[in-house]
C-alpha cells in the first residue's frame, strides 16, 4: 500500500461529539490534549492509558531532577479535567480495530468511538546492560547520581547538556561519543570543536571515537579495552518513536506513526500525536524528533477537530536551543542540512570566530533559513531562531545579524525587553522584570507568575540568570516598569514593528 492511499482523505471520521475517547499515553501530550479535549466542550468519556506508575509529568525537566536542580515532585502536571479517567501502571496489550476495543494488560476492555495514540519514544538500546546503568527517560531513571565519577554514553545534543548539567552540579563526568566530532549529526566540525572546547573548560573528560560496550562493577568498558570509573553510567543513545501499539493494530508505519493534516492514522477512528506520529506528506523543514511545542501544537488542534472545529496541522520546524556549560548554542532546519556542500541557488553565511567561543554558519534559500548553526552568540541565536520557525527572510546585513547588532541593538548589551525569553508561552524579558519587581524574585516564583519554563524547560537556566542579573541590579527592574507604558507592544520587534517578536 502507498503512502498516499495508506491516510484517509480529508472529511473522513470528524467530531466525535460526545462519543468515548482513549488515550494510549500519559505524557505531555496527553495531558495537553485531555484538558484542550474538555476546555473546547467535549463532555463523553475520556480514558488515558499510562504504563508508568506516576501521574503525568514533565518529561522535559527530566534534566533538572537529574542535576539536582529540581525535585521529582515539582515536574508534575495538574490533576487531569472532571471527568477524565487517568489509569496509572496499565499497559496496552492490543488494540481491536474492528470493535474498536482497546486491551490492556489487567484484561480489561476500553471501548472508543475515537483512540488516540500518544505512546512518546523510547530511548534507543545501548546494547549492554549491568548494575547502575541509567537511561534518563522516567522519573526513576532521572534519579540523581550516586556519589562518585559519572560516564555518559553518547555525545549528541541530549548527552551534551546532560554531560554539563551534571558537571555543574559537581559530579565527576566523562562523556563517550562514538564519533570523533560531538553531536555528529547536528554539527558541523567547527562548531563541535567549539562546544567541545567548553564542556573541557568546565572539567569534562571527553572520549571522542569511543563506545562504552560493557559494564562492570563501578566501570565502564570502552571498545578499546579500557575501563573508565563510573558508580553510574548514563545511556544517551537518541530516542526512537514509540510504534509497538500502532504496528500490533496493523496501521501503517515509517518512522513513526503515519498520521495526514488532521492527525489521523489508516483508520479514521485512530489519531495520533506527539513523538509518536510522523506526517505522511513531504515536510523537509519539519522537526525530525521530539518536540514538545509540536506535540503541543497537535493536542490543540486534534481537541478542535473532535469537537467540531477546523484544524490542520502542518509540522513544527526544527529549533534547538539545549543549555551547554553555559555557552548559548541553537540549532535550526533539518537534520544534517549543514553537514553536506550547499546546493545550486543556496548561499552560504559564516561567522568564526572559534578562539572566543564563537561560531555561526547559515544555509539560506531565497533570503529565508534553510538550516543554521549559531554558538556562543545569544542575540545572533534568538533572531535566528525566531525567523526560521516564523519562516520569514533575512535582513540583507547578514554579518548584522550574527552580530547580533541588527535593529540597533548591541552586541555586548543584554536582551532588550521585548525578546521573547520562553517561546512556548510568549514571555518576554520584560514581563520577566515586571514580575520580578512584583515579588516574584526565584524561578520557581517567576514560572508560577508568568509560566516561564512550564512549557519546554530550555529556557530555564536563561530565567535563573535574568534572576541573578535583576538581584545584583534591582534598579534596573523598577526601571523597566516605567518604561513598559512606552514601550512597543510586548511580542514585537521595534525595529520591525510588523515583522513579529524577537525570541530569546
Amino acid at each position: 500500500m502507498s503512502t498516499a492511499a495508506a491516510v484517509p482523505t480529508a472529511g473522513a471520521g470528524t467530531g466525535v461529539g460526545a462519543g468515548a475517547v482513549v488515550v494510549v499515553g500519559n505524557g505531555p501530550a496527553a495531558h495537553r490534549f485531555v484538558e484542550a479535549l474538555r476546555r473546547r466542550g467535549h463532555r463523553g468519556p475520556v480514558t488515558v492509558l499510562g504504563a508508568e506508575p506516576t501521574p503525568a509529568y514533565h518529561r522535559p525537566l527530566l534534566l533538572s531532577v537529574l542535576d539536582g536542580t529540581l525535585s521529582a515532585g515539582a515536574l508534575a502536571l495538574a490533576p487531569p479535567p472532571s471527568g477524565v479517567s487517568v489509569r496509572t501502571s496499565t499497559a496496552v496489550t492490543g488494540v481491536d480495530r474492528r470493535r474498536r476495543l482497546v486491551r490492556t494488560a489487567d484484561g480489561a476492555d476500553h471501548p472508543y468511538d475515537t483512540l488516540v495514540l500518544a505512546t512518546g519514544s523510547r530511548p534507543r538500546s545501548p546494547g549492554f546492560e549491568g548494575p547502575d546503568v541509567r537511561v534518563a527517560r522516567t522519573l526513576d531513571g532521572a534519579a540523581p547520581p550516586a556519589e562518585g565519577p559519572v560516564v555518559i554514553a553518547g555525545g549528541g545534543l541530549r548527552g551534551i547538556a546532560t554531560a554539563a548539567a551534571l558537571r555543574r552540579a559537581g559530579h565527576e563526568v566523562t562523556l563517550v561519543h562514538p564519533d570523533p566530532r560531538l553531536a555528529h549529526r547536528d554539527l558541523d566540525a567547527t562548531a563541535s570543536a567549539v562546544v567541545a572546547a567548553a564542556l573541557e573548560r568546565a572539567g569534562v573528560v571527553l572520549e571522542t571515537g569511543r563506545r562504552v560496550v560493557g559494564r562492570e562493577e563501578g566501570k565502564a568498558l570502552l571498545d578499546d579495552g579500557r575501563l573508565s570509573a563510573a558508580s553510574t553510567l548514563l545511556v544517551c543513545a537518541g530516542e526512537v518513536p514509540e510504534t509497538g501499539p500502532a504496528r500490533a493494530a496493523g496501521l501503517p508505519v515509517r518512522r513513526g506513526v503515519l498520521v495526514d493534516e488532521r492527525l489521523r492514522t489508516a483508520d479514521p477512528y485512530v489519531r495520533a500525536i506527539g513523538d509518536c506520529a510522523e506526517p505522511a506528506g513531504p515536510y523537509p523543514d519539519a522537526a525530525d524528533g521530539p518536540s514538545l511545542a509540536s506535540a503541543w501544537e497537535q493536542a490543540e488542534a486534534l481537541a478542535t477537530l473532535l469537537t467540531g472545529g477546523d484544524a490542520a496541522h502542518r509540522p513544527a520546524r526544527r529549533v534547538l536551543r539545549p543549555d551547554i556549560a553555559g555557552l548559548d548554542l541553537t540549532v535550526v532546519g533539518p537534520r544534517g542540512a549543514l553537514l553536506a556542500e550547499p546546493e545550486p541557488g543556496e548561499e552560504s553565511v559564516t561567522l568564526s570566530d572559534p578562539a572566543r567561543g564563537r561560531y555561526a554558519r547559515l544555509l539560506l534559500r531565497g533570503e529565508r533559513i534553510h538550516a543554521g548553526i549559531v554558538v556562543g552568540l545569544p542575540r545572533a541565536g534568538a533572531a535566528v531562531g525566531r525567523l526560521y520557525a516564523e519562516d520569514r527572510p533575512v535582513q540583507s546585513d547578514r554579518l548584522a545579524l550574527l552580530l547580533g547588532t541588527a535593529g540597533g541593538y548591541a552586541a555586548s548589551g543584554e536582551l532588550p525587553d521585548t525578546a521573547v525569553v520562553c517561546q512556548c508561552n510568549g514571555v518576554t524579558v520584560g514581563t520577566l522584570k515586571l514580575a520580578w519587581r512584583e515579588g516574584a524574585r526565584e524561578p520557581a516564583d517567576l514560572a508560577a507568575a508568568t509560566r516561564a519554563t512550564t512549557g519546554c524547560g530550555t529556557c530555564g537556566p536563561a530565567v535563573g540568570r535574568l534572576c541573578e542579573r535583576l538581584a545584583r541590579t534591582p534598579a534596573e527592574a523598577g526601571a523597566a516598569e516605567a518604561e513598559a507604558g512606552d514601550a512597543p507592544d510586548a511580542g514585537a520587534d521595534p525595529a520591525h514593528p510588523t515583522e513579529g517578536r524577537a525570541s530569546a
